[in-house]
């Protein structure tokens, strides 16, 4: 593709959000990335989080982060580079150990993954002996090497459920614990290291030991800005992750993944739609549907996807960095967890 047939790909889906400079700009970048890519050998993965002028420009594979790397663990490529946050590199390469793993952006973090570390998940293991954990995907590999199963937000519930436990530990992600707790019927109980002073339903069919960490961009919505948009436009369907709060996901219409929500908007026929994630997967839903109105009211950006840029893709590829790495030992046992419940569904 030419500098001319990109600027045109970028301007359909950018639209307004560029200026004609910009635009050029963007296509030079984008190309350069497409002809390093086939030097290399590479394969570009972009998060559902990516800005559009790099999500429907350079990436071969577009999506949540565990499919991203089952897709790229699937090619004959040599080289991934997955335009994302570091716990996604890390299970592209718990995925694919021999090929070489590339992130963007050196310090491209996540709150909720930093929320827990390894040591925290073994302490929970002594006062719980026998009691089986359930990591979410988007920790770290030393995290996910702790824990007996991983799970992704659409199959959370399904995994603990598959478990058949009384008790279970579920890390990290407190909101998505509580939301899962309920649909599994469980009553929430915090470890001593976190205070609450709010109540949870009663005791039902067991326990559910849940972390305290949250998104910093899913834990800023509140029922209060539902009902905001709701009384400005009364026919607008709500859509929110299940990182979001409880109160939030019983306030909206739909929950579920960002891959979730999207196919939610590609079937379905309502007026207008919000999505309360991060803002930058609104923009780019709202270019692949232009004959449906997203609403632009969901201006939170995830600082740390906010990092990874056409230039610093270009210069991954340009420079061979960042290079992402996981010790063999610690990729194995994550790598139990991940297939544990690939085998579940």
């Amino acid at each position: 593709m030419n500098i001319e047939e990109m600027t045109s790909k970028m301007k359909k889906y950018l639209r307004d959000r560029a200026t004609e400079p910009e635009l050029k700009h963007k296509a030079e970048l984008a190309c350069e990335i497409l002809r390093l890519k086939k030097e290399k050998n590479a394969v570009i993965l972009a998060h559902n989080y990516m800005s559009p002028d790099l999500y429907y420009s350079v990436a071969d594979y577009t999506g949540d982060s565990l499919e991203l790397s089952r897709k790229a663990a699937g090619t004959d490529c040599e080289v991934i580079v997955f335009c994302g946050v570091e716990f996604m590199a890390e299970t592209a390469k718990i995925l694919s150990p021999d090929k070489t793993v590339l992130i963007p952006a050196e310090k491209a973090g996540c709150s909720l993954a930093a929320g827990i570390t390894a040591e925290d998940v073994r302490q929970l293991k002594a006062r719980h002996p026998g009691v089986p954990v359930v990591t979410y995907i988007n920790t770290y590999a030393e995290v996910k090497a702790e824990c007996d199963v991983c799970c992704t937000s659409g199959n959370a519930a399904k995994v603990v459920e598959a478990l058949d436990s009384d008790t279970v530990i579920f890390l990290p992600d407190e909101y998505l614990g509580r939301n899962v707790a309920r649909r599994s019927r469980k009553q929430i109980i915090f470890p001593p290291r976190v205070e609450r002073s709010r109540t949870e339903p009663p005791t039902r069919d067991g326990n559910m030991i849940v972390w305290d960490a949250r998104c910093e961009v899913h834990e800023q919505f509140t029922p209060a800005d539902i009902a905001r948009v709701r009384a400005d436009y009364p026919d607008v369907v709500v859509l929110a992750h299940p990182e979001c709060s409880p109160e939030v996901v019983d306030a909206s219409d739909f929950a579920g993944s960002t891959s979730a929500m999207i196919r939610y908007v590609e079937e379905t026929t309502a007026s207008r739609y919000l999505l309360l994630t991060e803002s930058a997967m609104g923009e780019n839903v709202a270019a692949a549907f232009p004959d449906k109105e997203i609403l632009p009211l969901c201006r939170i950006r995830c600082p740390h996807m906010a990092l990874i840029t056409l230039e610093n893709t270009r210069d991954a590829l340009k420079y061979n960095r960042y290079i992402v790495e996981v010790p063999e030992d610690i990729r194995k046992r994550a790598a139990r967890a991940v297939e544990r419940m690939l085998t579940i569904g």
